[in-house]
């Protein structure tokens, strides 16, 4: 019988996004959040046209797209703002959709949130799993409180350092790839009409993207600093340093930075499970079985579509072995194609003069690609 009763783990964007696939399609869901606070949080996000349709399967696109910003393309500038080419992004979503929009994080993270409660799903917050018990047909949760469950079916999507993962005994780990990121939320200049990324300056790159009528996202490529600096509050005083050298719309946007700006900084990891994310009858999906460097934008798709074609497989009329397993044949490719390339693109751009290399050929190839359903 396919499963009825869900236990989804991390209410982050995938487990929001799966928890509103499976109650659509009938099951009765439940989501356990580690935080205290379910709300939105974070900096910019880019979506790609896979991830926008993955937003409409579950009835939230509309309401993202009322603050975010569509555009069809992106610019490659020099580190001075002169252009170098424009490049029209595929639509790997469909004709009908824009090929990218740029969002507000949190944004997108409250209309997933509001849109879950709505439909029912039970949420308990500031809990996880602390024991797995498995039989044939259910499995037996103990959560961190003490409390106890039974469900057909149990959901990890609690992110790159995914508890879920260590407990059905995956041994992967996330690993730093060799680069840093700085992300800042700041004022949209008029000209900013698409992404952007300046090539060729002091670090790895630097580039924005709009994100609300009055805001945009912008971030800045680095090597991998001192731990000490990694948070949401790095100094401002450490990005303008590290960001000078770049001019144009993005050099504008960095001196007009105010001085409480919240910096966030970050390594970049990345994680990947070759084989099944599944043992018996839990699995882990989004962040918790792959993350990779966000050089192609297509990590919160990659884990929307895990979260859209789940749902869809786990509540048809197969058994649950076959239904996984079908899962993981349409998954583990292109995952991992999305992954291998964005670790070629980092590559790239922490060995620079790599002979070959080519990253706008890689960029368009993957876009290309994933403009077959997933």
């Amino acid at each position: 019988m396919p499963v009825h009763k869900v236990l989804v783990v991390g209410g982050g964007i995938t487990g929001s996004v799966l928890c509103l696939a499976l109650a659509q399609r009938g099951a009765e869901v439940e989501l356990v959040e580690i935080s205290p606070q379910w709300f939105g949080v974070g900096h910019g996000i880019t979506l790609q046209g896979n991830a926008l349709k993955a937003l409409r399967s579950v009835g939230v696109l509309d309401r993202v797209l009322k603050r975010a910003v569509p555009f069809d393309l992106m610019r490659l500038r020099r580190a001075d703002g002169g252009l170098i080419t424009e490049l029209p992004t595929p639509h790997t979503g469909g004709p009908d959709l824009p090929s990218t929009a740029g969002a507000l994080r949190s944004d997108l993270q409250d209309a997933l949130c509001e849109a879950v409660r709505a439909h029912g799903v039970t949420v308990r917050l500031g809990l996880s799993v602390g024991r797995l018990d498995q039989a044939p047909g259910h499995v037996d949760v103990t959560f961190t409180d003490g409390s106890t469950g039974r469900y057909d079916l149990v959901v990890g999507a609690d992110g790159v350092n995914s508890a879920t993962r260590a407990l059905i005994g995956l041994p992967q780990r996330p690993r730093p790839v060799g680069m840093s990121i700085f992300r800042v939320v700041a004022a949209r200049p008029p000209e900013m009409d698409c992404a952007e990324v300046y090539y060729g300056g002091p670090r790895f790159k630097a580039g924005y993207s709009p994100i609300s009528p009055d805001q945009c996202y912008a971030y800045l490529l680095d090597e991998n600093l001192d731990a000490s600096l990694v948070g949401p509050r790095a100094p401002l005083a450490v990005l303008r340093e590290r960001g000078a050298g770049y001019g144009g719309t993005w050099g504008r946007v960095l001196d007009a930075l105010a001085p409480d700006t919240a910096v966030d900084h970050r390594w970049i990891e990345a994680l990947f499970v070759d084989g099944d994310w599944y043992r018996g009858r839990v699995l882990v999906v989004g962040d918790a079985a792959h993350a990779c460097p966000p050089l192609i934008a297509q990590g919160a798709a990659m884990c929307m579509e895990d979260a859209v074609l789940l749902a869809e497989l786990v509540t048809g009329g197969e058994q649950l072995p076959r239904a996984l397993a079908g899962f993981m044949a349409r998954r583990l490719p292109r995952v991992r194609m999305v992954l291998e390339n964005s670790l070629r693109l980092a590559e790239w751009e922490i060995h620079p003069g790599t002979p070959g290399a080519d990253p706008a050929r890689i960029m368009s190839e993957t876009l290309d690609s994933l403009t077959a359903a997933a």
